[in-house]
């Protein structure tokens, strides 16, 4: 490109004297680095080898024991705690609902989001409201919305009850039986957290550049083509975090379970962590529940770093 004189600009003329770095500003910057990184982050790395990295080896070094947590453990016993993890059934009843809630959460909860933050990210008469709505039970504390949830589904006086009551059918027990008890449990789940993915949602479309869409339209694009070839793609990014946090969520589930069922009827509703809760805290077997622990960790840890690696090694 040519200014009106013909003559090539300086940026772009081959003659002209190219600008070097000085040659000690690159060390000087690196020099301004420096000591902020020896200010802060012993700290930080103190505070973190305190309160996650020695805990960690501790439960790992508890779990070779059988310890009731008092004194100090002496009954060394290898991994019979981890055999005997494998084949209690209610470990494996925590392990099959931690997947169940995982699998709602993704092909339930994660649409149901997408689908509110696409109708709620317009300007239209009401939407901020409607936001607010949906993100209201995510801001409810856990416990707090377990100990509603209870009271909603309880067979005695409960929301659940009256409605049977008025359309004459037989009052049910939702919460004390065994098979349907956990699918109560799935419906607080995605009453509780849909709301956090649809903000995520939100905050992706908005930056979704407008002109875009105008382009589709000018094509001729269908609604679904607007949203199968213009919004999924540049969403998929926040789409991919979503998935991530829940996925890591739904393996940590505990404070809602407990003060909605406790894990039962009959185990029937625990997760790995209110198993951990009950068998290594509530009947003190800290050996038990540190094996517990261990697995929880290696688990989180290999979808964390496995699902980043593969899934957002580009975000």
């Amino acid at each position: 490109m040519t200014d009106v004189t013909g003559a090539l600009p300086r940026a772009a003329n081959p003659l002209s004297p190219v600008k070097r770095r000085p040659k000690g500003a690159r060390y000087r910057n690196i020099g301004g680095v420096v000591p902020v990184l020896v200010l802060f982050l012993p700290p930080a790395l103190l505070l973190f080898t305190l309160f996650v990295i020695l805990p960690m080896g501790e439960a790992a070094w508890y779990s070779l024991f059988n310890w009731s947590g008092y004194g100090s453990p002496e009954n060394f016993v290898g991994t019979r705690n981890f055999e005997v993890l494998w084949r209690n059934g209610a470990f494996r009843t925590a392990i099959t609902n931690n997947v169940l809630i995982i699998v709602v959460s993704l092909l339930l909860q994660l649409p149901l989001a997408l689908w509110l933050a696409t109708l709620v990210s317009h300007r239209i008469p009401g939407a901020t409201a409607f936001r607010l709505v949906f993100f209201l039970p995510y801001v409810l504390a856990d416990v707090a919305a377990g100990l509603i949830w209870r009271f909603i589904y309880d067979g005695d006086y409960g929301l659940v009850a009256s409605v049977a009551s008025l359309l004459g059918f037989a009052t049910p027990y939702v919460l004390a039986d065994r098979d349907y008890a956990i699918y109560a449990v799935l419906a607080v789940v995605v009453w509780k957290y849909f709301g956090f993915h649809m903000m995520l949602f939100i905050a992706g479309l908005q930056s979704i550049d407008k002109s875009l869409y105008e382009a589709a339209d000018l094509d001729g694009a269908t609604p679904w083509q607007r949203f199968r070839f213009v919004t999924l793609p540049l969403l998929s990014p926040t789409i991919r975090l979503s998935v991530f946090f829940s996925v890591i969520g739904s393996l940590q589930l505990f404070d809602m379970i407990m003060p909605l069922t406790g894990g039962g009827p009959s185990n029937s509703t625990q997760t790995m962590v209110t198993f951990l809760y009950t068998y290594g805290v509530t009947r003190m077997q800290v050996g038990f529940g540190s094996a517990v622990g261990v697995v929880l960790f290696v688990i989180c840890v290999t979808l964390a770093f496995g699902y980043r690696r593969i899934f957002m090694r580009h975000d």
